[in-house]
């Protein structure tokens, strides 16, 4: 309950709304499941919503996890007092819990613990009492005099070492600090001498000051990668002033005691060689990680831009994967992405083989009735579009796109591609997925593995098990808005199927390979693997056209088809009637207060009766279909090709702020 509570207050939810989400994740159910069949427990939480509270459900339990072990270790070295368990409860970050830990984790052999060792102990009390009265720190430390301490001065050196370490490491010091360098603090960077950088890449910040509280995602990014490449020194400064005025808060030398002076050494040693450095790893961690999730928010958001283009239906495509020297490869797929025909052309440098091209390309335009031609946007990719828009001013039926080709190298040589392509040299696959990417960019895509995309901001330098895990939710977001067709969908795209993974997806592709195709989704039970929850959790998003049962082909989840059979009941329709006389039959039942009626006759919920009345006069409607197509284009290639009056449109293909 208290989760639920701390958790609806940091995402402006109700608290029953995140108790019913955290039952069902925990009783393994999936996010897409949830958003899309689990409304009425949920009072209609949205996708994104039920993420963040995953995440916030996953942070501070491993935030109490972390609180126990720490209280754990306190309690068995006997330090564990009513005061500090308070503080441990009320922590409400990792950092406050580390910071409270901090005096009393094991450490290393320090310079404080040889002191301490020493039995100097008793007198780094004295410094930080700061006593008015009794011996001078010099008598005082007669007394704490061995062969291991043979000077007053040594004892007192030993006793600032044990001081320093207790400055900082004091929670409060800690917190207040980062907070200031946070906000106050300023980062440097310079070139370090005699360091190799011929192409100016860190340019920028040869000599570069920012507030740390100003500084960039990509700059923090840059700044790093440099630091890395040993091209330039990073830091972080802190006033003097302001550090000495956030420890004497805490530790304030007392003006009229023998001992002032030795605590200020002693915090100001402290300071410089434990304290500030430490903070500085904390503060270019916390803006490493605040850049680094920035940097996957934007990788994850153009990923399902590209994931969710519109299909390019009913296409006969010629797919060319440009290329100079070796040539361009053509793959021609019909409708359905079955490979029709392979070749090899060189209209570009060295061979120059231009009118050769020409004719080979309208040949295989003419035997297989092409009308779109897929150039991927690599090397020579250009070039090839100039040799298209050639070929379409003299066949206007023909339209080219360009498509974005990252990752068909990867899926070239992957062991789906062998599997799908056994035949196949490896340079031609390049081209079928090119191809293939045009007429259904999902279903392709999700052959390569997201970070192989390439639309991010410095993906190699963000964590890579955070940056999979937000790619992975995006793909399983989009394919189950989408759908899936069971009797064409390859492994890959099955995998991110609510509830199938891996293993299942080769399963069901074996199962219908050794079968034929499934009739029904109540087929699937079949399936080896395919136990009650995975199946509860995957059939609404799988299809089955053309079956036995009509609603296999909807969005309708199977534990909902009495519930449409009685809809369709109550407006006098069958499942055989046409969808334009479904259409105009339930018209009437969605009006609101219509809908309210029939939910209660029913003894069902508004929103699973909503979207059934939804799927029942379009099923399995594509979400894709309500956004814009992709741009087809014949011969606008410089300058030169435009014309007063003309309107050119064109695609944003990827956003990146690099300022």
């Amino acid at each position: 309950m208290f989760l639920s509570q701390k958790i609806a207050a940091l995402l402006q939810v109700r608290p029953e709304q995140v108790t019913a989400t955290l039952s069902l994740l925990d009783a393994g159910n999936t996010v897409p499941f949830i958003a899309r069949y689990r409304k009425e427990m949920t009072l209609n939480l949205d996708e994104f919503q039920l993420r963040q509270i995953q995440e916030n459900a996953a942070r501070l339990r491993a935030l109490a996890e972390r609180r126990d072990s720490i209280t754990a270790a306190l309690a068995e070295q006997g330090q564990l007092t009513p005061a500090l368990a308070a503080d441990l409860a009320a922590a409400e970050t990792l950092t406050a819990l580390e910071d409270l830990y901090q005096p009393y984790r094991p450490k290393r052999k320090t310079r404080a613990s040889v002191a301490r060792e020493r039995g100097l102990q008793p007198l780094a009390d004295l410094i930080l009492a700061q006593p008015r009265t009794g011996d001078a720190p010099a008598v005082a430390a007669r007394a704490f005099l061995s062969d291991a301490v043979p000077t007053a001065e040594a004892a007192l050196a030993g006793a600032r070492d044990i001081v320093a370490e207790v400055v900082s490491d004091q929670p409060a010091v800690r917190g207040a600090l980062r907070d200031h360098a946070c906000q106050r603090g300023l980062l440097h960077s310079q070139r370090l001498p005699d360091t190799p950088d011929e192409k100016e890449v860190y340019r920028l910040y040869y000599a570069f000051q920012q507030p740390v509280r100003l500084l960039k995602p990509y700059q923090v990014l840059a700044l790093n990668r440099g630091e890395a490449a040993k091209v330039l020194r990073v830091s972080v400064e802190i006033a003097e002033a302001d550090w000495q005025r956030i420890i004497a808060a805490r530790f304030r030398p007392e003006p009229r005691s023998a001992w002032a002076e030795q605590l200020l050494a002693a915090s100001t040693d402290g300071a410089k060689r434990l304290l500030l450095p430490a903070i500085e790893r904390d503060v270019r961690r916390t803006l490493t990680e605040t850049a680094a999730d920035h940097a996957i928010t934007v990788f994850a958001d153009n990923v399902r831009g590209l994931l969710g283009q519109p299909p390019l239906a009913g296409h006969v495509v010629l797919g060319i994967d440009p290329g100079f020297r070796t040539g361009c490869k053509l793959a021609v797929v019909d409708a359905s992405g079955r490979v029709l025909a392979t070749g090899t052309i060189y209209p570009h440098e060295p061979q120059r083989q231009h009118r050769e091209a020409l004719a080979t390309l309208t040949a295989l335009i003419q035997r297989h009735h092409i009308s779109l031609i897929a150039i991927g946007n690599g090397t020579a990719s250009r070039e090839t579009e100039a040799l298209a828009a050639t070929l379409t001013r003299a066949l206007p039926a023909v339209q080219y796109l360009v498509v974005n080709e990252a990752g068909a190298s990867v899926y070239s040589a992957s062991d789906l591609a062998r599997q799908e392509l056994p035949d196949l040299d490896v340079t031609l696959r390049g081209a079928v997925s090119i191809a293939r990417r045009a007429q259904d960019p999902l279903a392709e895509l999700v052959k390569i593995d997201p970070e192989s995309i390439g639309v991010g901001l410095y993906q190699h330098d963000v964590n890579q098990k955070a940056l999979s895990a937000a790619l992975d939710a995006v793909v399983e977001s989009v394919v189950n808005a989408v759908g899936v067709d069971v009797n064409t969908a390859s492994p890959a795209l099955l995998r991110y199927v609510a509830g199938i993974g891996p293993k299942l997806a080769q399963q069901i592709v074996a199962h219908r390979h050794e079968h034929g195709p499934f009739h029904s989704r109540a087929a699937l039970k079949k399936v080896t693997g395919m136990g009650a929850k995975a199946f509860e959790q995957a059939a609404g998003f799988l299809r089955v056209r053309d079956g036995s049962q009509p609603l296999d082909a909807s969005a309708i989840h199977p534990e909902s088809y009495e519930l449409a059979r009685a809809v369709l009941q109550r407006a006098g329709l069958s499942l055989k009637d046409t969808l334009a006389r479904r259409e105009t039959a339930l018209a009437d039942l969605k009006t609101p207060a219509a809908l309210a009626r029939l939910a209660a006759d029913l003894n069902a919920g508004v929103p699973t009766l909503s979207d059934i009345l939804e799927q029942l006069i379009r099923p399995g409607r594509d979400p894709r279909a309500d956004l814009p197509p992709p741009l087809l284009r014949q011969d606008v290639l410089s300058m030169d090709d435009l014309r007063d009056g003309m309107t050119l449109a064109g695609t944003v293909r990827n956003v990146v702020d690099f300022g």
